[in-house]
């Protein structure tokens, strides 16, 4: 039987110390590991946070600024508490209602987005989405 693995995106960065105070700093996201074929070539790593991965890469073949991924949290309300009181001074994200559960968005200083999600789930812990305007 077929089966997919876990999706790890391929974030473009150009600054190795901005990247680091936005994703380890501000974030709070870990360096798993660096990689750089040479000391002056690019570097590609490897961040994570609980079952979030995510890989950096200075490499311009490797992807396109201003690339979009969607991460599903448990308490996007405590994700959100602990980002503004870390008051970073190039984003203060806010929690945005949508019919699908709740989203707070946050561009990387290299104009990728992260948004962060919390489901609107049933009881049952099934997912279920609501319409604009539903209580």
């Amino acid at each position: 039987m077929l089966n997919f693995g876990r999706t790890i995106p391929i974030l473009r960065i150009f600054d190795e110390s901005k990247a680091k105070e936005f994703y380890i700093g501000f974030l709070g996201f870990t360096i798993d590991w660096e990689h750089r074929f040479a000391p002056d070539l690019p570097l590609y790593m490897q961040v994570s946070r609980g079952g979030c991965v995510l890989h950096l890469s200075e490499h311009h073949g490797d992807s396109t600024p201003g690339a979009a991924v969607r991460v599903e949290t448990t308490d996007l309300g405590a994700l959100h508490a602990e980002l503004a009181s870390k008051q970073y001074k190039y984003a203060r994200p806010g929690v945005e209602e949508q019919p699908w559960g709740s989203d707070m968005s946050v561009k990387d200083p290299f104009g990728n987005t992260l948004t962060f999600t919390s489901r609107v789930t049933t009881s049952d812990g099934e997912m279920t989405a609501r319409f604009v305007g539903e209580p």
